[in-house]
């Protein structure tokens, strides 16, 4: 099963994370469940803007159905193909679907080449959080 992990917020584990995999690779120790699709977004707002409901809809009844063409992903959905065509690009461009050439009459196929979603969140409550610091002790 292939999936797509989404992180928001959390840059320092990502870096982390990122780091631990160049060392792997160069020690050659990967194994092929290592290798992982992540898309990173900074801030939760970041995210909201660019997996919108109507968005992560789309994604989703591309995935099960298999559309041959932006045109009857439109359909799927039941929204105009132009704004579905710019959801497509923008999908496109953070690598969450492909857009192949060569479809039906020369049409654009989306492609959504993960079976699932798992997504992290990290949103502090608070303004000042100081995650460097040891909690308090009551001695």
């Amino acid at each position: 099963m292939t999936t797509l992990h989404i992180t928001v917020g959390d840059r320092a584990q990502l870096r982390e994370d990122i780091l631990n995999f160049i060392q792997h690779a160069k020690e050659d120790e990967l194994e092929e469940s290592d290798e992982r699709a992540v898309l990173q977004f900074g801030t939760y707002d970041e995210f909201v803007d660019s997996l919108t409901p109507l968005r992560l809809e789309l994604i989703k009844a591309i995935a099960n159905e298999q559309p041959e063409s932006m045109r009857e992903a439109a359909r799927l959905v039941d929204r105009d193909v132009s704004d579905v065509h710019s959801d497509l690009k923008h999908s496109e461009v953070l690598g969450i679907l492909e857009l192949k050439e060569g479809g039906p009459g020369g049409a654009i196929q989306p492609v959504v080449p993960f079976d699932k979603i798992e997504m992290h969140i990290h949103y502090p409550l608070l303004e000042d959080e100081d995650t460097e610091s040891t909690p308090a002790s009551a001695d």
